[in-house]
């Protein structure tokens, strides 16, 4: 990617994107600092320790939802923020919604107050999923948290793997991060290479396949983890190359499932391009 194009996606940013994935470009990639991002992150903080307002692009309520607490945990880790006092107010949310199996909802009932993606729709007696629960605390192991929840949560997702007899799309996602940070790490191993052919199945190893569909490098967004081991390094190179290619004109990236409201196309179209440009970044393609 050359310099031009990083110029191109920064104004991109500038025209289209959050105030906090505007502040995160500049703390990845102009040596900004950490404070403006944690600042912007604690907008979208509720009073139970959750987060809502919309960080989760699809739910357009100011409810705590479980998947937004997700995203609160990859900006919260990506700035080094791993001891920050919103982490365990966080954990007690998770704790206070889980379901007695330790798994959390995939999205609660207050869902149905305000506008939301069609996708998501809640039951009216919540139960443990492993999308996102698995993610959730494979962040948190990652980040080193202490919490009585994470116990009952990775049982959960332990349980809920073993149970799986193949992993493709967002269960996937949701697996790898878990896998890549347990501290069991013999299971972790063995699990990983009984499921490594279904990711590989469910994955679109054409670069330029259209559809809502996972690529190699969604799967493995930095070289570090388990999945990097499902494809050869020339379709990996080959996607990286179409990662390359697909930034628009306009100097972003877009994603392959449905808008269904004008604003979150510039939201998510912002988050995205962030998550390319630092995919891009780890594997050396961005110019010096």
């Amino acid at each position: 990617m050359t310099r031009a194009a990083m110029r191109a996606a920064e104004r991109f940013m500038q025209l289209n994107a959050r105030l906090i994935d505007r502040h995160r470009f500049a703390f990845h990639f102009s040596g900004g600092p950490a404070a403006p991002v944690l600042t912007a992150l604690r907008a979208y903080a509720n009073p139970d320790g959750g987060f809502g307002n919309g960080l989760e692009p699809d739910l357009r309520g100011s409810a705590s939802q479980p998947v937004p607490a997700q995203h609160a945990l990859e900006i919260l880790h990506e700035t080094g923020a791993t001891d920050d006092p919103a982490i365990p107010r966080l954990c007690d949310f998770l704790a206070g919604i889980a379901a007695p199996d330790g798994g959390v909802p995939f999205v609660l009932p207050t869902v149905r107050e305000a506008p939301h993606a069609p996708w998501w729709q809640a039951a009216d007696e919540p139960v443990g999923s492993l999308v996102p629960t698995a993610t959730l605390a494979g962040h948190l192991h990652l980040m080193g948290v202490d919490h009585p929840w994470l116990e009952p949560a990775t049982g959960f997702c332990w349980t809920r793997i073993d149970k799986l007899a193949e992993a493709g799309g967002y269960d996937a996602l949701a697996v790898l991060t878990f896998l890549d940070h347990v501290p069991d790490r013999d299971r972790a191993e063995a699990t990983f290479d009984r499921l490594r052919g279904s990711i590989k199945a469910n994955t679109a190893l054409d670069p330029h396949a259209t559809g809502e569909v996972h690529f190699p490098y969604d799967f493995v967004p930095e070289p570090a983890g388990f999945g990097r081991r499902i494809y050869p390094d020339d379709v990996f190179e080959a996607h990286l190359d179409a990662l390359v290619d697909a930034q628009r004109e306009d100097g972003g990236w877009t994603v392959n499932f449905l808008m269904w409201t004008p604003i979150v196309s510039h939201e998510w179209r912002g988050y995205v391009t962030m998550h390319r440009l630092r995919t891009l970044r780890a594997y050396g393609r961005l110019a010096p």
